[in-house]
C-alpha cells in the first residue's frame, strides 16, 4: 500500500479523511471543508476547499473524478475533469464544482464532492519521425469505429 503524506488545514479539521466508500472502490471520496453552505445556482461553479494538502510521491499523480450520483441525481460535476493533481503541488486541493442541473443545488460541510484517483504515471519524449507505422484504423477519426 502506497503511504501518502496529508495535511490537514485548519478549516479542514474535524472532517473524515479522504476514504474509500467500498473496498474495491479506486476513489477516495473528498469532502467540502466549507465553513457555511454554499448555494450553487444552475450553471454557476465554486472551487471547494477541501482542507487538505498532499505530498504525492515522484511518478505519481492524482486525478479529480466527479461522483456519479452527484452528476446523475442533481447534475454536480467538476467543471475540468478529470483535474490534475502533480507530485510537486503542494496547496491546498479544491475541486472545481459546476451546478449544470435545473435546480439550485446547497453544499453543506463535510458533503462528499468528489473522488481523487491516485495512480503511478510515465513521463515521455518525443522522437521525431517521418512516418508512423499502419494500423488498421489508420487516420480514421471521429466515428470511424461505427456506433454498434
Amino acid at each position: 500500500m502506497l503511504m501518502i503524506p496529508l495535511k490537514i488545514l485548519p478549516h479542514g479539521t474535524g472532517l473524515d479523511l479522504p476514504g474509500y466508500s467500498t473496498p474495491e472502490s479506486a476513489g477516495l471520496d473528498l469532502r467540502a471543508a466549507v465553513e457555511t453552505e454554499i448555494v450553487l445556482k444552475p450553471m454557476a461553479r465554486y472551487a471547494v476547499p477541501t482542507g487538505i494538502s498532499l505530498a504525492l510521491p515522484k511518478g505519481y499523480e492524482a486525478e479529480v473524478r466527479p461522483r456519479s450520483g452527484l452528476a446523475f441525481n442533481n447534475g454536480i460535476t467538476v467543471l475540468n475533469t478529470p483535474g490534475t493533481v502533480d507530485s510537486d503541488f503542494r496547496g491546498e486541493l479544491k475541486v472545481l464544482l459546476i451546478n449544470l442541473g435545473e435546480e439550485e443545488f446547497t453544499l453543506n460541510r463535510g458533503f462528499r464532492i468528489a473522488q481523487l484517483v491516485v495512480q503511478r504515471y510515465e513521463t515521455i519524449a518525443f522522437r521525431v519521425v517521418d512516418t508512423l507505422s499502419d494500423t488498421e484504423r489508420s487516420t480514421g477519426g471521429y466515428g470511424s469505429t461505427g456506433i454498434l
